[in-house]
């Protein structure tokens, strides 16, 4: 078993100094891989100018292969269907990743998956979902998804003036166009059993308001809102400073829309978690609470790697030294840097641990935490304005069940 640093990690930052040897002797045990993320396609169709896999840190994309060889599927079949068995587990995701996987192709989509789910079955099943900018989306990539049994989810930053601030091509042409032709395809009768959901990347300049109902008029089954790639030593755009809370306050706009509305709204996964874990409830999300996270990315060279989202915080950071082809998933599981991520409090700053919602909150998306010298001991970059959301959304709560409670008291009244 290894437990050192990873090459090219930074050997003076946390969490490379920590003694996984003896977690294991005081009785932790890792949390067995069960979401798989394979970049099947290192390049992309767009050139988004808040992308952590080519415009932050990290700039390994530029030496890695353009598509995942089928020689690396192989072994990647063999060694996912091997960690399940191994540790028990009927049931995994895998998600088909880039860059932009429609890019690799009809029929080597069609080879990763039969080869996967050939590999895993009878015993293990695996649910699979492809996460596209939509672009390419027509009904031959779909009629192959429905074949599969392939879950899509597109990624859509509002309405036209707001995705296209960054969702452009690389000659600066906007992709809304073509990303709405992309879903009106997938969202038309024949395949919105396929449809997964949308992701939407915060942009303060956005109306929050505009940017859910935009979203919200595909009527996706779910949706998420992510904050944009950013730590401290380099600031999320328009994160000063200070108490201000603009991204809390964005987020809550949209919350309080949501969770007013009269009628039935799509899942909006951030504020679900929230408030799951205000009630007592585990996470199921590695940006907020404390539960394992249980991801891993295979590259498209084979080599194993931490969730890429990583590589905004600095160059190397996702890396490791097993490959797919001689290394086993249960083996990436004793890295301190993995480990890091599953021993709930004990992988807390002191700052965080004194905050009352440090149980909700679980610091923040990990790569939002960086700061050089320091690793990724520290609350995030976002710490001020998950207090707020957590708090706004709990006092919601807290007031409707207020009137719950004064209603039923109000009916046993004689």
């Amino acid at each position: 078993m290894a437990f050192g640093v990873e090459p090219g990690g930074h050997a003076s930052e946390w969490p490379e100094s920590l003694d996984v040897r003896a977690l294991l002797e005081a009785g932790w045990r890792p949390t067995p891989f069960r979401e798989f993320v394979l970049k099947i396609h290192s390049r992309c169709n767009l050139a988004c100018d808040y992308c952590y896999m080519y415009e932050m840190a990290d700039q390994s994309w530029r030496s890695q292969p353009r598509r995942m060889s089928r020689p690396i599927v192989d072994s990647v079949a063999v060694q996912i269907a091997e960690h399940a068995r191994t540790n028990g587990l009927s049931r995994i995701g895998v998600t088909l990743h880039g860059g932009e996987p429609l890019l690799a192709g009809v029929d080597h989509i069609r080879y990763i998956v039969s080869t996967l789910r050939a590999a895993a079955e009878p015993d293990v099943e695996i649910s699979f979902h492809v996460q596209t900018n939509g672009v390419l989306l027509n009904p031959v990539f779909l009629d192959l998804f429905d074949e599969l049994g392939v879950r899509v989810g597109v990624s859509l930053d509002g309405d036209e003036k707001g995705h296209d601030l960054h969702r452009r091509r690389a000659d600066g042409r906007g992709s809304h166009a073509e990303v709405l032709a992309g879903l009106a395809v997938l969202t038309a009768p024949p395949y919105r059993h396929l449809f997964g959901g949308l992701l939407s990347t915060v942009d303060l300049r956005n109306d929050p308001v505009t940017t859910y109902e935009a979203l919200r008029a595909f009527d996706p089954p779910g949706m998420n809102f992510l904050l944009p790639h950013g730590n401290w030593d380099t600031p999320p755009p328009g994160r000063p400073a200070g108490d201000t809370t603009p991204y809390g306050d964005w987020l809550i706009a949209v919350f309080d829309r949501w969770y007013g509305s009269k009628v039935p709204e799509p899942r909006i996964r951030l504020f679900m978690e929230i408030m799951r874990l205000l009630v007592g409830k585990p996470s199921r999300s590695e940006s907020i609470g404390l539960s394992p996270v249980a991801v891993v990315v295979v590259e498209t060279n084979g080599q194993i790697e931490q969730v890429d989202t990583l590589k905004s915080a600095f160059a190397g950071a996702t890396r490791t030294a097993f490959h797919i082809a001689r290394d086993s998933f249960d083996s990436a599981l004793m890295l301190p840097a993995i480990a890091a991520r599953q021993i709930g409090v004990r992988a807390l700053s002191e700052k965080c641990l004194s905050c009352g919602l440090h149980r909700v909150c679980g610091g923040g998306l990990y790569p939002h935490r960086y700061r050089s010298g320091h690793g990724f001991a520290n609350p995030s970059v976002y710490c001020k304005d998950l207090f707020r959301l957590i708090t706004h959304i709990h006092q919601v709560m807290a007031r409707d069940v207020a009137t719950l409670k004064e209603k039923a008291a109000e009916a046993d009244l004689p």
